[in-house]
């Protein structure tokens, strides 16, 4: 850093095919989100970055509305829109989009000033194998009652120790109280495929728990379990007693909430026009 002070937060919004990828959080030899991210955002800045995120994806799952921020220099800050934009978007690989650029004050966190982070989980249902939908959704051939699952969905809303609906290991000695403020199921259709769409809103998420949260769901669509079972999953706060975690490729990160007025366009100057 030369020892110029930090004025201010770059923050970028990103989008990512998770298929390829061993996660968000950067590991040693393994191929991640934030490895890439790192990487092209040292290059533009000529600099080690502190990079912080929303929230991380498991291996396999996708974003599109993920949020990043990095401390930056009043030099950094005058980067010209195109160049931050352009640049990021030629160093990152194709599975990785570049999707806006914004500033935040100093100090700003991508992940500590969240207000909320919602996820889609895409369930492709029926008999016929899904085509433009099989890398992004769960196939799940037999019939789902929607207004069950419904019915099922509205007793996750509120805040809940929400063990049951997490990674086992990942829960020993930590907080598990969540506020699930949506907690939607319709149906959709995309590329002309008929989808269910689970849409989850909270303040913030465990180790897998929107993929439990549809797996749950799915065995109360399927008729395995009354609607009332969700109930029981949640006040057991034991892993065992919940439905199976969907798979990773039908899970994507869709956006984040800040406070108003909190990030600001990271405008073109004139000169860069």
């Amino acid at each position: 850093m030369s020892g110029e002070a930090l004025d201010g937060t770059l923050v970028l919004a990103v989008g990512y095919d998770g298929s390829a990828f061993s996660g968000f959080a950067a590991q040693p030899g393994r191929r991640t989100v934030a490895g890439e991210l790192v990487r092209a955002l040292e290059t533009l800045l000529r600099r080690e970055v502190d990079l912080t995120c929303a929230g991380r994806t498991d291996s396999g799952v996708h974003a599109l509305g993920q949020v990043v921020s990095v401390p930056v220099t009043r030099a950094e800050l005058a980067l010209p829109g195109r160049r931050v934009m352009g640049s990021l978007t030629a160093l990152v690989p194709d599975d990785v989009s570049i999707r806006g650029a914004y500033r935040a004050a100093p100090g700003f966190s991508a992940r500590f000033d969240a207000l909320s982070r919602t996820y889609r989980y895409r369930i492709s249902n029926g008999p016929v194998r899904p085509v433009m939908a099989w890398d992004w959704s769960w196939w799940v051939r037999r019939p789902l009652d929607l207004d069950a699952m419904r019915a099922g969905a509205r007793l996750f809303l509120g805040e809940h120790d929400f063990a049951s609906l997490c990674k086992a290991e990942s829960a020993v000695g930590k907080p598990t109280c969540r506020n699930v403020m949506a907690c939607d199921v319709r149906e959709t259709e995309e590329y002309g495929e008929p989808l269910v769409a689970i849409d989850v809103r909270g303040n913030a998420f465990l180790h897998s728990m929107v993929r439990t949260m549809a797996g749950t769901l799915v065995e109360v669509g399927a008729g395995r379990r009354e609607p009332s079972w969700v109930g029981e999953v949640i006040e057991a706060r034991d892993r065992s007693c919940a439905g199976p975690c969907a798979p990773a490729k039908g899970l994507a990160f869709m956006r984040v909430e800040y406070a108003p007025g909190t990030l600001e366009p990271w405008e073109v100057s004139s000169s860069d026009r």
